[in-house]
């Protein structure tokens, strides 16, 4: 890759703020886009995010709510009237059309970026488990370790994952809006709460520079 290399946080289908944060990071030709999942279900536009992040020849991972949305695009017609998508997953689903959907399904669990000597996950990695051996519902859903160094995907009774982590890769990811921006020495956690009213990061490589943009709307 030549150029930069901007990581994005969960965008959740908050595409003016994805637009503004690409400005003021100063995006051009030869920088390339990554995401940490969740680009789609509870902001305004998935649709666009998705098309957006198809034009710029973006990277990235899936996360747990494009999962969601992916459960319903996989399955039969039939079996798709069984499946309780909640509001937002619906309208999400309901804005993709078949180029957003390849792009979607097509995105990895894990992604490595070699020339940075980093690892792009959406929730976590459990230390000290090869990315290859790790269980995809950790890397989609992974919040804490409990006292015995157990993988949660809850924030009470643990720690952060990410505290624990000793490389050898910098990790970057999203997920966890709840404890917001995670800056550890091999670790970085870009999940500002964009779609709840916070702000929207990118982690810009390889600087290691974080840039943000506030939310429009909740």
């Amino acid at each position: 890759m030549s150029g930069r290399t901007l990581v994005i946080g969960d965008v959740h289908g908050c595409l003016a703020e994805l637009l503004a944060l690409l400005s003021e990071c100063g995006h051009r030709p030869g920088d390339t886009v990554v995401f940490t999942g969740d680009l789609v279900a509870k902001g305004p536009d998935s649709g666009g995010v998705v098309r957006l992040a198809r034009r710029l020849g973006a990277l990235g991972v899936r996360g747990n709510h494009d999962e969601r949305v992916l459960g319903w695009y996989r399955a039969a017609p039939g079996e798709r009237k069984r499946l309780k998508l909640k509001p937002w997953h619906r309208e999400a689903a309901e804005q993709l059309r078949s180029r957003e959907w390849e792009y979607l399904a097509a995105l990895p669990a894990f992604l490595r970026l070699p020339e940075h000597g980093a690892l792009v996950v959406h929730a976590g990695l459990v230390p000290g488990v090869p990315v290859e051996a790790q269980r995809e519902q950790d890397l989609f859903n992974l919040r804490s370790l409990t006292p015995a160094g157990a993988a949660s995907h809850r924030i009470e009774g643990g720690t952060p994952w990410a505290k624990a982590w000793a490389g050898p890769e910098t990790v970057i990811f999203g997920h966890d809006a709840v404890r917001g921006l995670q800056t550890f020495p091999l670790a970085f956690g870009l999940d500002t709460g964009c779609v709840y009213g916070g702000r929207l990061t990118a982690l810009v490589l390889p600087e290691r520079r974080l840039v943000s943009v506030p939310a429009l709307r909740r």
